[in-house]
């Protein structure tokens, strides 16, 4: 038996379920990317906000690439089991906001519609900061953003949109891009721009573009886990999703059409995502990015094997606390200490198997608002960044090919030209031409020649020593 509209009166009463009518409510949002993370997070709040009133807010999600989720959820008619778990114990939810899942290949002209049906008035977007299509100096690469990314689609829906003399909508950027309401803003107009500079205009003034801040840890799903899902809802599940039980989403409260009311069910929205963004990228994204580079040259797997670890806790510790929250501009009554000891709860969660080898993934996409921007800070203050310096050497090991053994093969989209480096050089050589003046990271860090010798040294030294 497997999880439906059909079997949705099979669940046990430990199961927790929504409660409105899916059949009686519109799909108002296209969201692309409807991966674990966004199940987990902008899925659930908005299937909270509508148990709590909100209508006319189902999803359609869109893969960009492969039919993966859509064959696990089309199936169960879009439905999937949302599982809490921490040391305590499990609860679970099952989630009614997904309505389909269409495939870009397959189905571009589905997808087109979705975006101009009169009822669609948010268009959302969790496509890893890679899928972006951002050159080296944060514009618009266009052998990065032709076919195959999400600005073909996006223009034809709202060129669509504009000819029928629709609304425009919210695009809202939900991924981990330092002012990633303007970073889409700015690569979709100038894709406009090239392509159809008809719609530019109209997208410029009829559409919004909110920042967001995301934060919720969402490890990716096992097969043990579906496992765990189907003895806990008695019936299979293929789209089940684990989290930790914290969540928080901080939106700048900026939208074109309208909007589920999030704020009614946890959702922060703010007139600046600023802070608690930075916040969140320095410090969280900063410190598990850390771990992941350092723990997999130490032996760990999980995140929760590195942060015991004595070395990386204090290297942890000192990289949020003396290294990132000075560099954050706080807002009125937001505690940095405390949400640094709420960061060290989280990666201590021995429920969650959070792998390292997950994180390490597209680290040059990541790096550059998660540890560059951070030590840019302290270099104009005059301030030491030991912590970052010793994550930033473990990360130039890990595109070396150190960890292969550990994690697999370098996953990064700029991991031929990485490997090429270092191929043809030593450690001060590639850090030279990423780190340099007019490296390949050029803008990011304006490193002294002192900074970066001690980068290149520290590259040879396999372990974290920081006092």
């Amino acid at each position: 038996m497997r999880l439906g509209t059909a079997t949705l009166d099979r669940l046990p009463a430990t199961v927790d379920r929504f409660g409105y009518q899916r059949s009686a409510m519109a799909s108002g949002i296209v969201h692309f990317g409807i991966g674990a993370f966004h199940r987990a997070h902008m899925a659930w709040y908005t299937d909270l906000a509508m148990e709590a009133g909100a209508r006319d807010w189902l999803i359609t999600g869109v893969s960009m690439r492969s039919p993966d989720m859509a064959e696990r959820l089309n199936p169960q008619d879009g439905l999937y089991t949302l599982v809490e778990r921490d040391g305590v114990g499990a609860r679970a939810r099952v989630i009614g906001a997904v309505d389909r899942v269409l495939v870009a290949p397959d189905a571009p002209a589905a997808i087109v519609a979705a975006l101009a049906a009169p009822a669609t008035r948010i268009a959302s977007f969790t496509i890893t900061e890679k899928a972006y299509g951002r050159s080296t100096n944060g514009g618009l690469d266009p052998a990065l953003a032709g076919a195959g990314s999400i600005y073909p689609l996006l223009a034809a829906g709202l060129s669509a949109r504009r000819a029928a003399g629709l609304s425009g909508i919210t695009l809202m950027s939900c991924d981990n891009l330092a002012d990633n309401g303007a970073v889409l803003r700015r690569l979709l107009l100038a894709w406009l721009d090239a392509h159809d500079p008809a719609t530019t205009e109209w997208a410029a003034q009829s559409c919004s573009f909110p920042a967001t801040m995301v934060d919720r840890i969402v490890p990716a799903t096992t097969s043990g886990d579906l496992d765990s899902a189907a003895a806990m809802i008695g019936m299979t599940d293929a789209g089940a999703v684990f989290t930790e039980p914290f969540s928080q989403w901080v939106v700048e409260d900026r939208f074109a059409a309208g909007r589920p009311a999030w704020e009614t069910v946890g959702a922060s929205l703010v007139s600046d995502v600023a802070p608690y963004e930075q916040a969140k990228l320095r410090m969280l994204n900063g410190a598990h990015s850390a771990l992941a580079y350092l723990g997999l040259e130490r032996g760990h797997e999980y995140v929760h094997q590195a942060i015991a670890d004595p070395a990386l806790r204090t290297l942890v510790l000192r990289l949020m606390r003396a290294e990132a929250a000075p560099t954050v501009d706080a807002a009125p009554g937001q505690d940095l200490e405390f949400y640094a000891d709420r960061l060290l709860e989280r990666f201590e969660n021995p429920a969650l198997a959070h792998r390292l080898a997950q994180i390490a993934m597209d680290g040059s996409q990541k790096i550059p608002q998660r540890w560059l921007a951070t030590l840019e800070t302290n270099r104009k203050q005059e301030r030491n960044c030991p912590a970052i310096l010793a994550a930033l050497a473990a990360w130039l090991r890990h595109v070396r090919g150190d960890n292969i053994g550990r994690a697999g093969a370098v996953a990064d989209p700029r991991s031929g030209e990485l490997q090429a480096l270092w191929a043809t050089g030593e450690a001060h050589d590639v850090v030279q031409a990423l780190f340099g003046s007019a490296g390949l990271m050029d803008g990011c860090w304006n490193a002294g020649p002192e900074q970066l010798e001690d980068l290149a040294r520290l590259v040879n030294r396999p372990a974290p020593s920081i006092s």
